[in-house]
């Protein structure tokens, strides 16, 4: 590694924090104590002078030969920290809150899961995994069938992400955090951990990933948020799996050095892949754990070296290590607990459009004849432009993927259906030559004042022209669902039976519901598993 990477890594990693003097004693040089052409100045100490100085490394008249190079032996890359942090978190730590919000969303992934059961990507990926067996194995959800872990956790994931109805978190990069319940449920299940120990571990697992969200964008650089995915999994698997923190740290690196997603799942129109994506995360990073496990070493430092995270994506971390310090700094909900700040979706479409449908359905009750409709604008804020507002496509959609990703189509149809179900996303309603004729009257703006206040807030604004001249206009900023207009426990319910119900029956859902909320007391989540079969009799 060059004297400058090295710099760059130490100083990142608090290595600034030492003198300078002590910072050099701890470069091993294969040169007997120098290298050839490096120069290091100044030994003041002091914290701030000493990023100074650290800095005033000199290459005088050297090459890029291996003379030029030296090994650097750290032990606080962002790998390491994630490991101890991983490995530190306990279950008595975490505040009642995150415990509770944690059973919600296993509540809200396993009713996604099951509605979404019959679809055409889900059974692809179930047909596929069920060709598999294995003796440790975990559950296909809604069979008995038990198949590698890895791959157990890509057929569930495909099914909680299908819907495009799970949760969401809003950041530098956007996220569905409750894509990690597929690989924490499935590892649960094959290192028989305890309901305690699930909790923990998709605490962890959100905490993991919103904090990626938090200090850096990459999908602007042509990468999609999943691959934030692959290491908030591979920490999750690694908890539940007793790992201890070297082993840990071997996953977080075995997960990132082929964990990179491309954003053209998310562009164009959409396909498969585009539900598909984070359940290959997941199952990579099910499979890393289980590598890091049995002993395999993984490339490090992951993020910061040479050829790492950072250079290949073009992206700073930053401070990120700072949010996972040990011992767990002390906070008002207690450790891991991003969750909190995650919003759960009230419709099954892409979060940026959920306060433009709230608005739509409101405006709808006003409008006595559609046939009176002129034109429909959003306004709406930067990131649903670029992501669901944009594109010629979203105005003619020829997929569901492709749909439950316009904002214009999602729009439109809450004004003309007065609803957003899973039926307003079947081809026979999507591709309806009436709605694609509505959507010619249908224009999304770039507002300002909405790109200043996201992603706190999530606005959108709807205006309808009627043809008498009026027109009717609905903002709405924290759509029903969002962190800030949080549902009530009775709503999530509500969502889950409506998905789930009409497949298994009322009673069945209610049991389902009952024994998550029992999670925290269970020894296993073998109960679980089992209620979720959709054959059982």
């Amino acid at each position: 590694m060059l004297v400058y990477e090295a710099l760059q890594i130490g100083l990142r990693n608090q290595l600034w924090r030492w003198p300078p003097d002590k910072f050099s004693s701890e470069l091993e040089f294969p040169h007997g104590g120098s290298v050839p052409g490096f120069e290091l100045q100044g030994n003041r100490r002091g914290s701030l002078k000493a990023v100074t100085h650290l800095l005033r490394v000199r290459l005088l008249g050297c090459d890029s030969s291996a003379d030029c190079s030296f090994e650097f032996f750290m032990t606080t890359t962002l790998a390491h920290q994630l490991a101890d942090y991983a490995c530190a978190l306990q279950f008595e730590e975490l505040s009642l809150e995150v415990v509770h919000e944690v059973k919600r969303r296993v509540i809200d992934s396993l009713g996604c899961a099951l509605g979404a059961w019959k679809e055409e990507p889900c059974r692809i990926a179930r047909q596929i995994t069920s060709e598999f067996s294995a003796k440790r194995g975990s559950t296909i959800v809604g069979t008995s069938h038990k198949a590698p872990p890895d791959w157990a956790a890509f057929a569930n994931g495909c099914c909680i992400r299908y819907f495009d109805y799970n949760d969401t978190y809003l950041s530098k990069e956007p996220a569905h955090p409750s894509d990690n319940i597929s690989a924490a449920l499935a590892v649960a299940e094959s290192f028989g951990a305890t309901g305690p120990e699930l909790i923990t571990a998709i605490a962890l697992a959100y905490e993991v990933q919103c904090r990626f969200c938090d200090a850096a964008s990459i999908r602007a650089r042509g990468w999609d948020h999943v691959t934030y995915g692959a290491f908030s999994t591979a920490l999750a698997c690694a908890r539940l799996m007793n790992l201890d923190p070297d082993r840990t740290r071997h996953a977080v690196n075995i997960a990132g050095v082929a964990g990179a997603a491309m954003r053209q799942a998310r562009v164009g129109e959409l396909s498969h892949w585009k539900g598909v994506a984070f359940a290959t995360a997941a199952r990579h990073g099910v499979y890393s754990a289980l590598l890091a496990r049995a002993g395999m070493t993984g490339p490090g430092p992951i993020f910061e070296g040479q050829m790492g995270f950072e250079k290949q994506l073009g992206v700073s971390l930053g401070n990120l290590g700072e949010k996972f310090a040990v011992p767990l700094p002390k906070s008002e909900h207690g450790p891991a607990a991003m969750i909190l700040k995650t919003s759960i979706k009230y419709w099954p479409a892409e979060y940026h459009s959920q306060s433009a449908i709230e608005a739509a359905l409101f405006l709808r009750k006003e409008i006595a004849d559609l046939a009176r409709v002129k034109s429909v604008t959003i306004e709406s804020h930067d990131a649903a432009v670029e992501i669901i507002g944009s594109e010629p496509e979203k105005w003619k959609p020829n997929t569901r993927e492709t749909a439950d990703h316009s904002l214009p189509y999602i729009t439109a149809i809450a004004l003309i259906d007065g609803d957003v179900t899973n039926k307003q996303f079947e081809p026979e309603r999507f591709a309806d030559p009436q709605v694609w004729r509505f959507l010619e009257t249908v224009k999304v703006k770039r507002n300002a004042e909405l790109s200043a206040i996201y992603p706190d807030a999530v606005a959108n604004i709807v205006h309808v022209d009627l043809d008498d001249g009026r027109q009717l206009t609905r903002r709405v900023d924290y759509p029903l669902g969002h962190a800030k207009n949080r549902l009530k426990d009775s709503e999530v319910e509500k969502k889950f039976f409506a998905l789930v119900s009409p497949t298994i029956g009322a009673e069945r859902a209610r049991g389902i519901v009952d024994l998550v909320w029992k999670l925290d007391e269970a020894k296993n989540v073998d109960e679980l598993i089992k209620a979720v079969d959709m054959k059982q009799k």
